[in-house]
């Protein structure tokens, strides 16, 4: 007896219902970072949010910054490679050291210039900056150097940065050891041409970070570069001897992301983002999440149990349609 023509749709529809029904399985998003790598070490430095070593950990105004390299934390930027001495998560800061660069005790400097100096990409811009405690002392830079262009004779872009500045630099003893090798200074030879008297450029330029925003040694036209940086309200003793090298570096997130950042780390998550889009996420071992944790697992779980419930109407309709069919020799 031929089946009937109702009963025969009905089969087809379940069939294409079990081609179109995906099995259940966890929601997880497209690029998952098990939260355990965001946490690590590198050395005896702990990287942590906001930083991270690994793809899609820290926020990504700071991916692509750190990198480990035979137990050696290095910052890469367009301007060069630092080694990271100290990460101070508490007050925001990075200590940051370049072995070209000059200090107290010895003068590195070259007519085509010496040292990275510290450059940042435009985007990277609001995340990360020298502090305004920060001083660059850039030195035996040229007449022509933009530094000096628009200030005749006076020289306004230098000045002391939180009481450091070019007067105690000159003091240090790596400069005697400098000038003795048969250097003369600039001008007539004078010391007080070293502060830039008589109309020639100084031998020595204090510059905080905001007044050029970019300290790029060459294209400035200098020989090279000091920097120190003041976590003290007092000035140091000893003079320039006193001071701490180094380039002191800080970070700032948006305010919108610490109430993020909290919630997530609260629901057992670590803050993370997306590697296309740079959105914040949070990472949640199987799956990701654009709020928290808890709200991914709900939406995890409440899609697997939507599924299943589909899976089981399905196999019931065949189940009974088979049955009925047995029954009527359709098969």
């Amino acid at each position: 007896m031929a089946p009937p023509r109702s009963r025969l749709l009905a089969v087809a529809f379940l069939v294409l219902c079990a081609c179109t029904v995906a099995p259940p399985t966890p929601a997880a998003a497209a690029a998952n970072v098990p939260i355990t790598t965001c946490r690590s070490f590198c050395g005896n430095i702990t990287v942590d949010y906001p930083f991270g070593l690994h793809a899609g950990c820290g926020h990504a105004g700071l991916r692509d910054l750190l990198f480990c390299i035979n137990g050696a934390l290095m910052l890469h930027l367009p301007s060069g490679s630092y080694r990271v001495l100290d990460i101070d998560y508490a007050y925001r800061g990075l200590t940051l050291h370049d072995p070209a660069m000059s200090d107290c005790r010895a003068i590195d400097r070259t007519p085509a210039g010496r040292g990275n100096g510290f450059v940042l990409e435009p985007w990277r811009e609001p995340y990360l900056s020298p502090d305004p405690d920060n001083v660059f002392l850039l030195l035996g830079c040229r007449a022509a150097s933009p530094l000096f262009q628009g200030f005749p004779d006076r020289h306004l872009p230098c000045r002391n940065v939180s009481g450091m500045g070019c007067a105690d630099y000159l003091a240090c003893p790596a400069w005697d050891d400098y000038y003795a090798s048969g250097r003369r200074w600039p001008g007539d030879g004078g010391a007080g041409d070293a502060a830039g008297g008589g109309g020639a450029p100084p031998e020595c330029c204090a510059v905080p970070w905001a007044a050029i925003r970019a300290v790029n040694v060459s294209r400035l036209e200098c020989e090279g570069y000091s920097s120190a940086y003041s976590l003290a309200p007092v000035r140091a003793a000893g003079g320039a001897a006193g001071w701490a090298y180094g380039i002191r570096v800080g970070w700032a997130l948006p305010e919108s992301n610490r109430g993020f950042c909290g919630a997530c780390r609260a629901t057992g998550g670590a803050c993370g983002h997306d590697m296309e889009s740079h959105a914040d996420l949070c990472l949640c071992g199987d799956w990701n999440s654009t709020s928290n944790c808890d709200s991914s697992a709900d939406a995890a779980h409440s899609g697997a149990a939507v599924a299943a419930a589909r899976w089981a109407v399905l196999a019931s309709g065949l189940t009974s349609l088979w049955w009925h069919a047995a029954r009527s020799n359709l098969w």
